[in-house]
């Protein structure tokens, strides 16, 4: 409980003498910040927000009446709770996932094409849309219990997020009580945060007189204000919210997305007043080219329309295809386009070896951002468009977001200009780069790589930087300038060291709080976001190794696949041994596992040092399994192989439903194959499980097997 030595309770502001009102604001500074410390930090407040609110007017009024008292801890001078150390990291109920894209007519003709044969509508029937602007800002999900605010997280990777409720909780627009009757219990409202054009150029305009950095574009406006670790900074952006959709929910206020937004209004949740619904391909294409023409008009920005299909019931029944929805696309704008001169062509190395072309420019502003690099792709692609340097080149943000040269003005082209002659050594090691050959094509690998391996400076920095990424370990504090100067000073040469750094710390000459940039605070809050990722996620345990050919999704797969790290190494070391090996016949036989996957697995574990490096990871990190959401699930563990035409259900939504249900979904029969669900016209692979022996079942048999779970 707080002081209840209270000087002048109930005195009007008027009455108050100089010494009571001194008491009076003192002992409020002192109130309103327990309070502030319960609602903000704790979700734990103890009165209502009219009852807090009277206790800030009571200040208010006080200060007004006696401005030579106002205190230097005054409630009028600070927004929220103290300043956070760090973002906490929130796991979303229901993944944030992104959305298909779509550039021309003809693909929102085939999108709504694609859903009629998918339901199997015929063309006659109607099947209504919500069409609204796509947000250029920074995606939020607002977790709402009992209609109060409890928690704002960032989309992250789509599974992760960061904490940012404190901040979202100064934000004008975003109400912290729902109004309404018909409020759920529990409800995740999720949309876009972003900064009006206007609100930009005066942002911009005070971080300059401020002799602070501006901001490129309102996006980044946006998303650096979100994460102050300040929330008193945050307050005093002009931040706005629109909101866009939902996660998790219990219970919803419509059957349609139109009239779950129309809710959403009703209890005082900003959506987009440009939203509306539309009911065929040509009303959907009438609503795309009446909003690109009021696109610079709208007063904040926008990179294309969203499409939903809008009964729920329709969206259930379509369901998902890898990380995005089947019944919602993103029809783009058109890049925005430049013309620049090229002034250079710089040779960059990457992780995996890789020589990639980068375009040095003369500087131009591209769709409202000023851009100096641009992406060459390969030396194929240089060679196709025959880029020099000294060329005058039209430059396109593509999706509006990377720079990219669409063409050459060969009309302006310097007569004395050559042609590009692309290295064929590295440009940091010296070794050979060469182009690879698929041995089961034949056909030469677009990508000239670099073979040092890493032995290669490039290689191993860029390794060390996808190690701490966002979406493999996410080390808080580590990103590529410090991985870079950590390097370059013999501190971190391996993915180990970064767990050993705090112990060797002690021991050095010069300590990290010592460094230049550093201190005794930052160097605690790096070594303890290093210690949160000691236990890790499989998958991203697998990911963050940067072995090629295996992105997000493949990790995933190998991670539910093998179970644990320990099974997976062996495995992969086993598969090593030969393609007549058990290990490699599994391998292979994983669905979504093709032979370049498993070729570059095997690669990577037959390297002494690569197994090397991940036994002393393993000695300071712990990867933990994926979440056994599906646990008590009849299929949970057991191999399914799906074949012939399903009618129910596309068989990719089938395995995708299988995968969620915690079975391993394989490619081929063999003898480890629980059961094989056949549909019509199977062929081989049936024929093979009953020769094995294994359960085969039909599209009924396996919905009656998993209708339980």
């Amino acid at each position: 409980m707080g002081n209840n030595t209270r000087p002048a309770a109930g005195k009007a502001a008027e009455a108050l003498s100089e010494e009571e009102a001194r008491g009076e604001l003192a002992w409020l500074a002192a109130e309103i910040a327990r309070h502030d410390g319960l609602y903000y930090r704790s979700d734990a407040p103890e009165i209502s927000d009219a009852d807090y609110d009277a206790l800030r007017l009571r200040n208010d009024a006080i200060e007004a009446r006696f401005p030579e008292l106002i205190r230097t801890d005054s409630p009028s001078l600070k927004v929220g709770a103290a300043p956070v150390d760090g973002f906490g990291k929130v796991r979303h109920r229901v993944p944030m996932l992104s959305l298909g894209n779509a550039f021309s007519a003809e693909d929102i003709t085939d999108f709504v094409a694609r859903i009629r044969r998918f339901l199997g509508l015929g063309g006659d029937a109607e099947i209504a849309f919500t069409a609204e602007p796509k947000i250029d800002g920074l995606s939020i999900s607002l977790r709402y219990d009992k209609g109060r605010l409890v928690e704002a997280a960032t989309r992250g990777d789509g599974t992760e997020g960061e904490n940012v409720t404190a901040n979202v909780r100064t934000m004008k627009e975003i109400p912290h009580r729902l109004k309404g009757d018909d409020v759920p219990e529990t409800i995740d409202i999720r949309g876009e945060i972003f900064l009006s054009h206007a609100d930009f150029a005066r942002l911009n305009a005070e971080q300059a007189a401020a002799g602070q950095k501006v901001f490129a574009n309102p996006r980044n406006a946006a998303a650096g204000s979100l994460r102050q670790l300040d929330a008193k900074i945050t307050a005093k952006r002009p931040l706005r919210f629109f909101a866009y959709g939902w996660g998790e929910a219990k219970g919803l206020p419509g059957d349609t997305q139109s009239g779950v937004l129309t809710a959403f209004a009703r209890w005082g949740v900003p959506t987009n007043p440009e939203t509306t619904v539309c009911r065929s391909a040509d009303e959907l294409m009438d609503y795309y080219r009446a909003l690109e023409t009021k696109r610079a008009s709208l007063g904040y920005d926008i990179d294309g329309i969203v499409y939903k299909v809008d009964r729920l019931d329709l969206q259930e029944r379509l369901g998902f295809v890898s990380r995005a929805p089947r019944w919602a696309i993103a029809h783009k704008f058109p890049a925005a386009q430049a013309t620049t001169i090229l002034k250079d062509i710089e040779i960059q190395v990457g992780r995996t070896g890789a020589l990639t072309p980068v375009a040095k420019l003369e500087p131009v502003t591209v769709g409202g951002v000023v851009v100096s690099n641009a992406t060459l792709h390969n030396e194929d692609e240089i060679a196709r468009k025959d880029v020099r340097v000294g060329d005058t080149v039209i430059v396109q943000r593509a999706g509006d977001v990377i720079p990219q040269i669409v063409s050459v003005v060969l009309e302006r082209r310097p007569e004395n200009s050559e042609p590009f002659r692309f290295p064929v050594v590295c440009p940091v090691c010296g070794s050979n780069a060469v182009r690879e050959v698929d041995e089961r094509t034949g056909e030469i690998d677009v990508v000239r790589r670099c073979t040092g391996g890493l032995i290669c400076r490039a290689q191993r920095v860029e390794r060390l930087k996808h190690f701490v990424s966002r979406n493999a370990f996410d080390i808080d504090g580590l990103g590529d300038k410090s991985i870079q100067a950590f390097y370059d000073d013999g501190l971190i040469q391996s993915p180990p060291d970064i767990f050993t750094l705090a112990r060797r710390d002690a021991g050095l000459p010069k300590r990290l709080q010592d460094r230049e940039g550093w201190g005794e605070q930052s160097a605690k809050k790096l070594f303890a976001a290093i210690d949160e990722r000691r236990d890790v996620p499989l998958d991203r345990f697998i990911y963050g190794l940067g072995i090629r050919h295996v992105g997000e999704t493949t990790a995933k797969v190998l991670a539910r696949s093998y179970g644990d790290i320990e099974a997976f190494k062996a495995a992969m070391i086993e598969a090593g041994e030969g393609q007549q090996s058990e290990a490699w016949g599994d391998l292979n036989n994983i669905d979504g596992i093709g032979r370049t996957v498993a070729g570059a697995l095997v690669e990577f574990f037959a390297e002494p040092h690569n197994v090397n490096v991940v036994d002393d990871l393993l000695n300071e990190v712990d990867p933990t399994p994926l979440e056994a959401v599906a646990a008590q699930s009849p299929v949970a563990g057991k191999t399914v192989v799906f074949t012939g035409t399903l009618e129910k259900i596309s068989r990719s939504e089938a395995k995708a439903r299988a995968e969620r249900l915690g079975a391993k979904v394989a490619g081929s029969v063999s003898q480890k194959t629980d059961y094989v669900v056949a549909g019509a016209d199977a062929g081989s692979k049936l024929t093979k499980a009953r020769d094995l022996g294994v359960a085969v079942l039909t599209e009924e048999d396996w919905e009656q097997l998993i209708s339980g779970a």
